[in-house]
């Protein structure tokens, strides 16, 4: 990863904010490890489709200027710009925790989503394996298992998949925002190109995994445009499902996000903020539940339309992500300590 600036909004939980008078420094990579003892994260978001989530990371490299999960790093008195891009936290001991919370009497097989507030394929995951050692713990235990990620690194696990697509129940969600490669770069820059991500899907889809593509988020007045291309492109390429969600901007992602667009995409930076606060009252953000990720007024309910048209048009079933079905879930058998008497 290219060095940046070092870029954070001031963090309201920090006593204290560091303020450059000179040049200012290089962003550079620092993996922090996190030794708590849980590993599952539960939610209770009425927007959000999954109870349970597995983050074996915090942080994220990909450097989305978008991502919702930025703030969380405020909470571990990091900052969410190029801290949340540059110091990634890791649980290294995530797989034998997993394997804890499935032993514990009270787990039932609920479905456990990797990732909640990270990409759970960003690049750290080449090298450190914590995903697919998790996919491996899942599998033994026949636990039903999502999957969301832009990253063609998943296509290294095509064996853990396939065995929990067979003996478990698995769905994948493929993140393609953008068609156009150029926009994409600007605002995801260290992440696939669109098209190498069309051809995970098609690559997961031949080795019969059950696969959605994730036109998310939509971001009014810059990637509207390509929501019918997306689509198209990902049924092509074999995804069955498909689901969206509006830019939710909150807390300090929109000062990460107005930067980003302004240096980037200066000349089209004025006409996108203007569309995305037609679709949240005015405002950058809409923390309300039931609006996060959809908004409201004619432009979100004509990307609305526009969506369910072209999705549609190319055979898609829309996708709440998750779907209700008893659970294969159970515990292997352990030999047991006791002695024969025979």
């Amino acid at each position: 990863m290219k060095p940046r600036a070092v870029s954070n909004p001031p963090n309201p939980w920090a006593s204290t904010e560091v303020e450059y008078l000179e040049e200012i420094p290089p962003a550079r990579l620092e993996v922090l490890e996190d030794h708590t003892r849980e590993v599952l994260s539960h939610n209770n978001s009425p927007d959000v489709p999954f109870t349970w989530s597995v983050n074996a990371y915090r942080g994220c490299m990909h450097a989305c200027a978008y991502c919702y999960a930025r703030p969380t790093h405020e909470y571990l008195s990091m900052g969410a710009g190029t801290d949340f891009e540059t110091r990634i936290v890791v649980k290294p001991h995530a797989p034998e925790l997993l394997r804890e919370a499935f032993e514990r009497p009270r787990w039932q097989g609920e479905p456990v989503v990797f990732s909640g507030v990270t990409d759970c394929y960003q690049p750290l995951e080449a090298s450190l394996r914590l995903t697919r050692r998790c996919l491996e713990v899942c599998a033994e235990y026949r636990n039903p298992v999502g999957i969301i990620t832009k990253a063609p690194l998943i296509e290294r696990d095509l064996d853990v998949l396939r065995t929990l697509a067979r003996e478990a129940r698995l769905w994948v969600s493929v993140s393609v925002p953008f068609h156009n490669a150029e926009l994409a770069r600007a605002i995801e820059p260290y992440v696939a190109t669109p098209q190498r991500r069309l051809l995970t899907i098609e690559r997961l889809a031949a080795a019969g995994i059950s696969v959605a593509v994730s036109v998310a988020p939509i971001i009014p007045g810059l990637n509207d445009e390509d929501i019918a291309k997306v689509l198209a492109a990902a049924r092509e390429a074999g995804a069955t499902r498909a689901h969206y969600s509006l830019v939710h901007l909150p807390g300090p992602v929109k000062e990460v996000f107005e930067e980003r667009l302004r240096a980037k995409l200066p000349l089209r930076a004025e006409r996108v903020l203007h569309r995305i606060r037609e679709t949240r009252g005015g405002e950058l953000s809409d923390a309300r539940f039931h609006h996060r990720m959809r908004g409201e007024g004619l432009y979100a309910q004509t990307i609305a339309r526009l969506f369910d048209t072209a999705a549609r048009r190319v055979g898609m079933r829309m996708s709440s992500l998750s779907e209700e079905a008893p659970t294969p879930f159970r515990r292997p058998a352990r030999p047991s300590p006791q002695l024969s008497l025979f």
